[in-house]
């Protein structure tokens, strides 16, 4: 299995090697950087897993870094700051950040948060083939094509998303906190309205196609999954 690769941006020494080591006992591979210019000078060069990143650091602040990197890559960025005003924390989530740490931290808390965004990268950036399909529902994704029984359908780009979801693991049920996150791209907030009505209008859509079928199943108590052919 691949090392794990986390770019370490702290200008604290001290911090930074204890953030180092603790990640580095865990199996980790780890690279200190002291400024933003330096974070964006690696993070341009080399790919990571993911990032831990202050936001007040001499040369690109965090909040520029961040911006910059989430223009082309897409590894988690976790922010550990002393800044832990609410403005704060919800500016560097809205600019791409994936999690936010205020100092002082937990040495536990922060290797725990760290393993939940791994797990969560990884889970949704495995390689993915094009063309899936389950009984009479295709979809392509190099097409952007999804038909029943050969019959084309027109997809929103969120439908097409959970629709692909779903479709990659047909035995899979899946809560509307993670299809909110992995469709969506962002942490999800505890508002089930957004995914309840575009599978609801996803559900719609699929069955004018084929009215006698059920193609996405409710799981109570859990979210949704793929309905199994009949």
């Amino acid at each position: 299995m691949a090392p794990i690769n986390i770019l370490v941006v702290e200008d604290d020494i001290d911090i930074n090697r204890l953030l180092c080591t603790i990640l580095e006992g865990a199996g980790c591979q780890c690279r200190a950087a002291f400024s933003g210019s330096e974070a964006l000078l690696w993070a341009e060069k080399f790919d990571y897993d993911l990032v831990l990143l202050d936001l007040m650091l001499p040369g690109a602040t965090g909040e520029e870094f961040i911006a910059h990197v989430r223009q082309g890559k897409t590894m988690p960025i976790i922010v550990l700051s002393a800044k832990v005003g609410v403005d704060d924390r919800v500016n560097a989530l809205k600019l791409g950040a994936d999690d936010f740490i205020p100092k002082p931290f937990d040495n536990a808390e922060v290797l725990a948060r760290v393993e939940a965004q791994l797990r969560r990268s990884r889970e949704f950036s495995l390689p993915r083939p094009s063309a899936l399909s389950v009984g009479d529902l295709t979809l392509n994704r190099d097409s952007r094509v999804v038909s029943v029984n050969g019959t084309e359908i027109s997809l929103t780009a969120r439908e097409f998303e959970i629709l692909a979801l779903l479709l990659s693991n047909p035995r899979r049920a899946f809560s509307r906190a993670q299809i909110y996150e992995s469709v969506w791209g962002e942490d999800f907030i505890g508002d089930d309205g957004t995914v309840n009505v575009h599978v609801s209008n996803l559900r719609s859509k699929l069955a004018k196609a084929n009215a006698g079928r059920e193609y996405i199943k409710t799981v109570w108590g859990i979210g949704f999954k793929l309905a199994e052919p009949s």
